[in-house]
């Protein structure tokens, strides 16, 4: 067999070996080049049958027999053939069982990298420290730990956590749950952000009912919790009903927190105590602590132990109650003045108050200086002198004296303002201790300043919502009186939008500042001291949204409610709950049994039984349109021993004549001679003195033009 029938020559063979050599080198590569062997153009020896020169091999391949067989486009396949030497063109498989292979040749592939949500890891955060929390009652690190974490945004899922986590826990946990609420509020959680989390636990209502079988009843006491520990607003149930779908478990939360807790009588002491109150005390108790902790540290001088009973109380977010009653103490008992600069300075060096806290106490003393100068003369000289010593060591901001100045008056640059309100307070202290309507009026005048009518009608009202109800009761007397007295009705609608803007820094000193401000303007209403749509002058005079004008609402609701007239003029319980009809019956029925027996005495105390001193103006307008009517002059001698004993006051005897004489013309339908016998009896008790002189022009004008 010779060479040229099917064998390669030497040269052949020596390109085939090279050919083999870079199918190793390229078998790595990902991609496949153009094949070597086309660089080589490989030719047959000169005794061939076939002439093959200038072909390339892969053009031309041979069979074992020997025949030329022409291959397929491409170089590779065909019966009988080797194939191409190089095929790097098609897909490459990967033998991971091929002792030469090569993790390297495997092809890359994008792998999906879980990225953490910020959202997550705070709720796997904060549950932590809700757990921590629960176990330790620790409510400074539970605080300082939320205060640490970066993501304030989603504290109001802080407030979902906590809640949800407590209520299927013990009472304890709820309980404790309730109480550092109280303490992050302000100070770590905004109030915005505690009305997120709460309404966020309303819109999981369903869910959590899934779960926790009672969860719409744990949730409303939450939230009537919350309203009494003043870090919700009662407008915030309104708002919630209207944006919650109606058939949602939401809105049952909200009705039954509004119907089965808020509503009840003494609902205060009732929600507060329903868990326990294992860990909770009334602000009530925080004072009685915060004064016994201060007298006991003014008699040992153990700042180091002050301090701790201090940081004892577990109520960061009042530690401003601290520092007032301290420095008060300071005043009262001159020779604790030292120890007890010693104590804020040490308390805010250590942190455990405030800066913050440091200043609203000093600002709370500030507004109310003018009232602890009448127990301590001194007063203001020595808040003068503790102000620069306070800046001076460090433990008061400076920024304090930009809105107060060192005198602790608010920098408005009014002395007069700020000695009306200096009288005003004694005025008002006085009346609160006497009940002498006509003298107050009369300080009033003298001080000749109609134009700061508002202002003493905000400080009235202010005053008295921190007393008792009997100050409170006498306070919407006295706005009856000085209505028709003093007191335009702008006067009255301006005093209460200035009462009203001040709100907020009301609620720091009275819890339920809000609610009894809308009953104080929902009880000027029945006392015909406003009419209905003040109320939306008022309301129309706030910012939107705000919580006074919540206030304002909260008010027309109660004026519009059933039974409006009874629940209001017993709303400081100085009625005796009857509603307005029945007690003008009464009347009617008494100065009838008077008119027929005559007795001065037993009418006298059944006006007194009626116990409604407020509305005395309608035995007077009674008894002046029965004496018109029968012709019988008897009533003025009732009038007459009414106001000398002191029963009916001036200001309802004005009041009475008043509406005798807004009414004459329908009573001269029926009786034709009531001008003369109105102006005669106008006379008559200007002579006694039981009607103000300033009446008389202003009757016979009226008169005059009826």
């Amino acid at each position: 067999m010779s060479s040229s029938e099917g064998f390669l020559t030497d040269e052949q063979r020596e390109t085939l070996k090279v050919a083999c050599q870079n199918v190793e080198l390229l078998s790595s590569s990902p991609k496949s080049p153009t094949s070597f062997l086309s660089e080589h153009h490989v030719k047959a020896p000169a005794g061939g049958k076939a002439s093959t020169a200038g072909i390339a091999v892969r053009h031309v391949r041979r069979s074992h027999s020997g025949k030329l067989v022409r291959v397929k486009k491409g170089g590779g396949g065909g019966k009988g053939t080797w194939g191409k030497l190089l095929d790097t063109d098609g897909e490459t498989h990967i033998d991971r069982n091929d002792p030469n292979y090569d993790s390297g040749e495997e092809p890359y592939q994008l792998v999906e990298a879980t990225v953490a949500d910020p959202l997550d890891e705070y709720k796997k955060t904060v549950a932590s420290i809700i757990e921590e929390y629960f176990s330790t009652d620790d409510v400074g690190q539970a605080a300082s730990d939320l205060r640490e974490l970066s993501s304030i945004q989603y504290h109001p899922y802080f407030i979902k956590r906590l809640v949800s986590m407590a209520m299927d826990r013990h009472d304890k946990e709820k309980e404790m749950a309730s109480v550092l609420l109280s303490a992050l509020y302000a100070d770590v959680i905004s109030p915005a952000q505690i009305q997120d989390g709460f309404y966020i636990l309303l819109e999981s209502a369903d869910d959590l009912a899934v779960d926790i079988l009672d969860a719409v009843d744990i949730l409303a006491l939450f939230i009537a919790r919350a309203v009494v520990d003043d870090i919700l607003p009662p407008a915030f149930l309104t708002r919630a009903k209207k944006a919650l779908p109606e058939s949602s478990k939401g809105v049952q939360v909200i009705q039954t927190a509004e119907k089965s807790y808020l509503s009840a009588p003494h609902h205060a002491e009732l929600v507060e105590r329903r868990w326990g109150g294992t860990t909770h005390i009334t602000v009530e108790e925080v004072k009685k602590k915060i004064s016994g902790l201060l007298r006991e540290y003014v008699e040992s001088g153990d700042t180091l132990e002050a301090c701790r009973c201090i940081r004892e109380l577990g109520v960061p977010f009042y530690h401003h109650e601290v520092v007032k009653r301290a420095l008060i103490l300071g005043m009262e008992i001159r020779t604790a003045e030292p120890l007890v600069t010693k104590l804020l300075k040490e308390a805010g060096e250590e942190g455990i108050i405030s800066s913050s806290q440091m200043a609203k106490g000093f600002a709370r003393l500030a507004e109310s200086l003018d009232d602890l100068a009448l127990d301590i003369p001194s007063a203001k000289t020595l808040f003068q002198s503790l102000v620069p010593k306070a800046i001076s060591e460090g433990w008061l901001d400076d920024s304090f004296v930009e809105s107060f100045g060192e005198d602790g008056e608010v920098q408005n640059g009014d002395e007069k303002v700020r000695q009306y309100k200096k009288e005003i307070v004694s005025i008002i202290h006085e009346y609160f201790l006497s009940d002498d309507i006509p003298e107050l009026i009369q300080s009033l005048e003298d001080l000749a300043s109609p134009e700061y009518n508002p202002i003493f009608l905000k400080k009235l009202v202010t005053l008295a919502m921190d007393r008792k109800n009997h100050e409170k009761e006498m306070a919407s007397v006295l706005l009856s009186a000085l209505h028709i007295e003093i007191f335009s009705t702008e006067d009255i609608v301006n005093g209460f939008v200035l009462l009203l803007e001040s709100a907020e820094d009301t609620e720091l000193d009275i819890l339920d500042a809000s609610n009894e401000l809308a009953l104080f303007l929902a009880r000027a209403v029945i006392d015909d001291v406003l009419a209905p749509l003040n109320l939306e002058e008022i309301g129309s005079r706030l910012p939107p949204n705000c919580s006074a004008t919540e206030t304002v609402r909260m008010a027309q609701s109660l004026v519009s409610a059933r039974h409006a007239g009874e629940r209001l003029l017993r709303c400081w319980g100085g009625g005796t709950g009857w509603a307005v009809e029945d007690a003008k019956d009464k009347i009617t029925k008494l100065l009838e049994e008077y008119e027929s027996g005559r007795v001065v005495a037993e009418a006298c105390q059944c006006i007194r039984d009626i116990g409604m001193p407020f509305f005395n103006h309608e035995v007077v307008k009674k008894a002046l349109v029965m004496a018109m009517e029968k012709k019988n002059d008897s009533m003025l001698d009732l009038l007459q021993e009414c106001y000398g004993e002191g029963l009916i006051t001036i200001n309802q005897m004005t009041k009475g004549f008043t509406r005798i004489k807004d009414g004459l013309d329908d009573l001269a339908l029926d009786i034709p001679n009531a001008r003369e016998k109105f102006s005669f009896y106008v006379e008559h008790a200007q002579e006694k003195g039981w009607l103000l002189p300033t009446f008389g022009s202003s009757a016979a004008d009226g008169s005059h033009r009826l």
